[in-house]
């Protein structure tokens, strides 16, 4: 039975807003709603709740940025997201809620030195951006963090941050490695028992939230500069990481 009060509605609302906007306009701020959702619901069932409305959201930004994507980065980082995918899946398994958000605030923390540290040695990691080391590292932090909390969106962004992507590029690379991402995650989610009846109907309330927000960030993405576009990028991933560290 879903038994909410209108204010956790109102948040988890909040929440999907802010994941119709980081699929289409604003990437890293999706950390935001994997925060308010580990709030208001368990920690796994959040988890899968969140997962799938993060689906719904990627179906459009598929569509908006399809032509825009950079498929040679998404085969050099396939293994190692897998790889990262089937750890957090064992985690899972074995892990209840509270070691599910302590993960989560260890995950973002080290996202967060991350990011310091690619704007400390910009020139250096960005070089290096698309080094088999770099993919294989941040490949297997973002699998195993998007299985565990949903939360690779800070990691995945600074890698095509690194990678040089203007907007459209990026949104497109970061749109189909998630959309493909979070659905081989759904066989794995529902036998491990994180997406359920009552979160099925919590998504069912919340998608068109999701998919408003999705066409206005598309509106967004349209106008923003590159400059501005990786300054949001930056301090979402890092606002969002603390936020959650915090939760």
């Amino acid at each position: 039975m879903i038994d909410l009060a209108w204010w956790e509605w109102a948040l988890l609302a909040l929440g999907a807003v802010v994941v119709g906007l980081s699929k289409t306009a604003v990437p890293g701020a999706g950390t935001i709603a994997v925060a308010i959702f580990a709030a208001v619901l368990p920690a796994k069932q959040s988890t899968g709740v969140l997962l799938l409305l993060l689906i719904v959201a990627d179906l459009f930004a598929v569509t908006m940025y399809r032509r825009h994507a950079d498929w040679r980065t998404l085969v050099r980082l396939a293994p190692a997201v897998v790889a990262g995918v089937l750890v957090g899946v064992v985690f899972l398994w074995f892990a209840d809620d509270l070691w599910v958000k302590r993960s989560i605030g260890v995950i973002l923390l080290a996202v967060i030195a991350i990011t310091l540290l690619r704007r400390r040695f910009t020139s250096s990691v960005g070089a290096a951006g698309p080094h088999p080391v770099a993919a294989a590292t941040y490949g297997t932090l973002g699998g195993f963090t998007t299985m565990v909390a949903n939360a690779a969106g800070p990691v995945m962004s600074m890698y095509f941050l690194a990678a040089r992507f203007e907007v459209k590029a990026f949104l497109g690379t970061a749109a189909w490695f998630f959309a493909i991402v979070n659905l081989f995650k759904v066989p794995f989610s529902v036998g491990i028992g994180i997406i359920t009846a009552p979160g099925l109907l919590i998504d069912l309330v919340l998608v068109p939230v999701v998919v408003a927000s999705a066409f206005f960030g598309r509106w967004l993405a349209d106008r923003m500069s590159q400059a501005v576009f990786e300054k949001v990028v930056i301090v979402f991933t890092i606002v969002g990481a603390a936020y959650l560290l915090i939760v």
